[in-house]
């Protein structure tokens, strides 16, 4: 349980060691699978284990690490899975974006998609739908404002960014999708990436090597490295904050 009253559950799965989380409010019943990458039997099984019933499934970008689990997680537990609508086709046709020597991974026909601007309410959570494309065409990152917390996909790591150099992805939109959450997100906020461990928008602007130019647009002392409430998140499910 964190200081902001959020659970948030990490999982680093597959071969590319993406992270999925479970995200609820503390105890509750209901929560939000994020991500489902891979390993579909070891994320079920925290599902029973956390005694959670998964609402609603949602999905950051359509690049085979992060979408390789929905169809069977799906399945099991009956939630309906929310894409970008533009990558739609991608998980439609998972083979598309696979790379030669991963999967196989099964298609899924998504229940909703996205496009960024929604307010959704799920599990008890009010969720902000941003669109914030660069590193995939129709990234999306969802916001937990009353918790300062982001669930970013690809788009921002601990001392790094999203790869831009796959098809589709294009640097300066990237760019300009980071500029986004450092200007309209708290420097405090909490980020969990999609890949390595959690940080804040305000210590990656502070520190991050690849924001130098928007670091020093924004130079102030009022910009400080936020601390990360709860440390690095811990394998197995071990709460993040």
């Amino acid at each position: 349980m964190s200081e902001a009253g959020l659970d948030i559950r990490s999982f680093t799965v597959g071969p590319v060691q993406e992270n999925t989380y479970i995200v609820r409010l503390p105890g509750a019943r209901k929560a939000v699978l994020v991500d489902p990458g891979d390993e579909p039997d070891r994320l079920l099984g925290a599902i029973e284990q956390l005694g959670v019933q998964i609402e609603a499934i949602l999905i950051t970008h359509c690049h085979f690490d992060h979408i390789g689990a929905v169809a069977p997680l799906a399945r099991a537990t009956g939630a309906p899975v929310s894409c970008p609508e533009i990558e739609r086709p991608v998980l439609e046709d998972i083979a598309l974006g696979t790379p030669p020597g991963f999967g196989p991974f099964e298609s899924y026909v998504p229940e909703h998609t996205l496009s960024g601007g929604e307010s959704l309410n799920l599990a008890g959570l009010d969720i902000e739908v941003l669109f914030t494309p660069g590193h995939s065409p129709g990234h999306l990152t969802f916001s937990l404002p009353a918790h300062a917390a982001i669930l970013s996909g690809d788009v921002l790591f601990q001392g790094s960014i999203g790869r831009t150099d796959l098809p589709f992805a294009d640097h300066a939109t990237l760019e300009r999708s980071l500029a986004t959450l450092i200007d309209t997100l708290p420097h405090e906020t909490t980020v969990y990436p999609g890949h390595m461990g959690l940080t804040t928008l305000g210590r990656e602007l502070a520190t991050n090597p690849f924001l130098v130019e928007l670091r020093s647009e924004r130079q102030s002392p009022a910009i400080q490295a936020a601390p990360v409430r709860g440390g690095a998140p811990r394998p197995d499910g071990v709460a993040g904050r």
